[in-house]
């Protein structure tokens, strides 16, 4: 018999507006920190495989970039990211917030699902915000615009409806082995992970336009053979000599808070000491810049 007979494996993609959950799903399917959240848009930059096993089936996870109005060759690549993952994977997840009048994001994303054949649930999170009723209105909305295999009302944050989610989920999974081992949360390397928790603080830290003007690039990381503690030195970049006096504060107090609140989420993460190290540096209208783009890791 063959060994992956039992084993069945689906992939499966969560498009939808920034801001709407989707990687606080990832986040507590998987029980691991995979992927950063804010209150900020356009926090998710690259698409992101959360991987969570349900006994002999393993299903793929794709958080993908929230699908937005591209101003920057940035936005541009990002909305690559959500195009691909729709046409890409095995059934597609439209996450929404319980709001009745679908608006020009969701439209879009729908027109796109259509265009995929892929079949699709949607799911309306952050129902604890409002009154069941709401609900009532929004699956009316939805459901005209297409034909959802099921549409199932969930809370992220507080974990309701997720059980029903997987359920439904399992359901795309083929026969066919795991792509992935049953310890990983990710196809994202460790190093990617810290870079992104230091972005995910600058987001929380910093205001307005300047946290979506910075990337993160782990330039070492290194375990010290006579501890198990890693050496970790993170380069962020900025698009003005502005921003960087702001990103390092007075006498380096921001880039000090910035620094501690990352490496307790690192330390966390990587389940070790960290000693880590950050330095600011100015790349003009990086974001426009399609060879400084990919040299910050936004490629796929």
């Amino acid at each position: 018999m063959n060994e992956h007979t039992k084993t069945k494996c689906g992939m499966i993609s969560i498009v939808g507006r920034p801001n709407v959950g989707k990687s606080t799903l990832a986040n507590v399917l998987t029980g691991d920190k995979i992927a950063i959240v804010s209150s900020k848009p356009q926090t998710t930059r690259n698409r992101i495989r959360a991987i969570v096993n349900r006994g002999d089936t393993q299903i793929i996870l794709v958080d993908t970039p929230g699908f937005h109005k591209a101003k920057t060759k940035l936005d541009d690549y990002m909305t690559k990211i959500v195009t691909e993952s729709v046409a890409d994977t095995d059934a597609v997840l439209l996450m929404i917030e319980p709001v009745a009048e679908p608006g020009e994001q969701e439209t879009e994303l729908i027109a796109r699902i259509k265009a995929s054949k892929c079949p699709a649930v949607l799911v309306i999170n952050k129902i604890d915000t409002v009154p069941k009723e709401q609900l009532l209105a929004v699956i009316a909305a939805y459901s005209q615009l297409l034909d959802f295999d099921a549409v199932l009302p969930i809370s992220a944050k507080n974990g309701k409806g997720l059980d029903e989610l997987l359920t439904q989920l399992e359901k795309y999974a083929a026969p066919g082995p795991k792509l992935f081992p049953d310890d990983m949360t990710t196809d994202q390397p460790d190093r990617q992970v810290c870079a992104e928790i230091v972005r995910e603080k600058l987001l929380y830290c910093l205001d307005k336009e300047i946290p979506h003007g910075t990337a993160v690039v782990v330039t070492k990381f290194s375990e010290r053979e006579d501890t198990e503690i890693i050496d970790l030195d993170v380069t962020i970049y900025c698009e003005k000599d502005s921003h960087k006096g702001i990103i390092i504060g007075k006498n380096g107090a921001m880039l000090k808070r910035i620094g501690e609140l990352s490496r307790k989420d690192i330390e966390r993460f990587m389940g070790t000491r960290v000693y880590l190290r950050t330095w600011v540096k100015v790349k003009d209208n990086w974001r426009d810049n399609d060879a400084l783009i990919r040299n910050f890791g936004y490629k796929d």
